[in-house]
């Protein structure tokens, strides 16, 4: 049985209600129900949340809420592994037999039903132990990265590439913000997501994190123009 696990906290800081504000249109969280949904991936699309309102709306558009998250997991400081592992103890308590579960994140409106297929084949594909997760590659060398002192100058993390050409740089990913795939046991003790596990890439186009108001306004546009774009085709 495959299980798909949705965070989604109610006391968002930086963009107030964000979970379930309105994207282009729908409620934000939507969309990464819609998507776990049409993959048909899941026998179980499950929803992690402290907050009933977002509970509503997310039962409303199909994911299951059988349970609200404990105060301590709640906040700013509970990582996603922790509220994983509270999900993955809820369902053995209840005789629910997973054998991979994804988390995906409730702001992930770029992910698409496919994603979610591909990357469960890339599970299955994977060494024991192994989270598959979304990557995509950084558009500018880090190896080049600056950062700013007290005094406003900069200066280089890594002076030694300055002469370097940029294709002569190792390229450089990071992790796209967007959904996870693992077996239970293997939430259950990793620390690391990211040390030795196996990235699906996706490009820069479809990825956006989405923290602050001009996130928000990037990625309403960004989606806009890939849904004309593939209307067009």
């Amino acid at each position: 049985m495959n299980v798909c696990v949705i965070p989604a906290r109610g006391g968002s800081k930086r963009i107030p209600r964000k979970n379930i504000r309105l994207f282009r249109g729908k409620p934000m969280i939507i969309w990464s129900i819609e998507a776990a949904l049409k993959s048909g991936c899941f026998d179980h699309v499950l929803l992690s949340t402290d907050d009933s309102e977002i509970a509503e709306v997310a039962a409303q558009h199909g994911a299951e809420v059988p349970f609200l998250r404990p105060a301590n997991l709640a906040d700013d400081q509970a990582s996603t592994q922790a509220v994983i592992a509270h999900a993955v103890d809820w369902m053995q308590n209840q005789n629910l037999k997973c054998s991979a579960l994804c988390c995906l994140y409730a702001t992930a409106p770029f992910v698409r039903p496919e994603d979610l297929e591909n990357s469960f084949k890339y599970l299955k594909e994977s060494r024991p132990g192994t989270i598959v997760f979304a990557a995509t590659s950084f558009a500018f060398p880090i190896q080049r990265a600056i950062y700013i002192d007290e005094a406003g100058y900069s200066s280089m993390f890594q002076p030694e590439c300055f002469s370097t050409r940029s294709q002569d740089l190792l390229e450089a990913y990071h992790d796209a913000g967007q959904f996870y795939w693992a077996t239970p046991e293997t939430w259950l003790r990793t620390t690391n997501l990211f040390e030795g596990m196996r990235p699906m890439l996706i490009p820069r186009w479809r990825v956006q994190d989405i923290d602050v108001e001009e996130d928000w306004q990037r990625a309403e546009l960004m989606h806009a123009a890939i849904e004309r774009l593939s209307a067009n085709v």
